[in-house]
């Protein structure tokens, strides 16, 4: 069964392209950060890209234009999915985002702070990690949009030296809650060795802080670490 690898970027003037990057790595999947001042769930990698893309001028509706144009590159076959917190949509309007982050091509959403049990009719993908309850999991099982986000580890994203062994267990659980549903692990995996083992655990792999530093020496640096993941993912 193949692996499905999903890479991380964070919304700037060079997404677009790294974008295409990735995708010729072997991304099956795109998420794309829309930046916020106090993100509570990213580690010191993603806190910095933010700030950047904030000092850049990258706030809402730049984001969706960046998500547009990446949408116009790739075209319709290659889902991309905004990632981000509820004040954003807060102070933007819950319909309003939700309708314009469509319209400019999003394929889901995930917002990383907002609860299952808030928000129902917001479709995006929910979010479990090792702390969650069995009653949680199902719940995020039955609302998620597509696949279920596994939170490798407890605490926030960020490169680690291992593995993390909390993700058997939770893949276990979240396997029982959700036998129909994929499941994708994220949070502290950033080597091919890694992406392997935690592969075998789960249907598909997220990628995001070791990702945007490679993505920091450009589309050719990031399209060559993709296919290192890809090749680890696929043997």
């Amino acid at each position: 069964m193949t692996k499905a690898l999903s890479i991380y970027l964070m919304c700037g003037r060079e997404t677009p392209a790294l974008a295409e990057a990735a995708v010729e790595g072997g991304a099956d999947l795109l998420e794309l950060g829309f930046p916020f001042s106090a993100p509570l769930a990213d580690g010191p990698v993603i806190r910095r890209a933010g700030e950047r893309a904030l000092a850049e001028g990258m706030r809402t509706p730049q984001c969706l234009e960046c998500l547009r144009e990446t949408r116009a590159r790739l075209g319709d076959g290659v889902p991309l999915i905004p990632m981000t917190y509820a004040s954003l949509l807060e102070a933007y309007g819950w319909e309003r985002f939700s309708q314009h982050v469509r319209e400019a091509g999003a394929t889901s959403l995930i917002v990383a702070d907002l609860p299952v049990d808030e928000r129902a009719e917001l479709r995006r993908v929910q979010l479990v990690a090792p702390t969650s309850t069995d009653e949680r999991l199902a719940l995020a099982a039955r609302a998620t949009d597509g696949w279920l986000y596994l939170i490798a580890v407890t605490g926030t994203t960020g490169a680690r030296a291992e593995a993390s062994p909390a993700l058997a267990g939770l893949a276990e659980r979240a396997r029982r809650a959700a036998p129909e549903t994929p499941l994708y692990a994220g949070f502290g995996i950033s080597t091919p060795e890694q992406a392997r083992a935690a592969a075998d655990l789960v249907d598909g792999i997220v990628v995001g802080s070791r990702a945007v530093e490679i993505a920091d020496g450009g589309p050719r640096a990031l399209r060559s670490y993709v296919a290192e993941l890809r090749a680890a993912l696929d043997r």
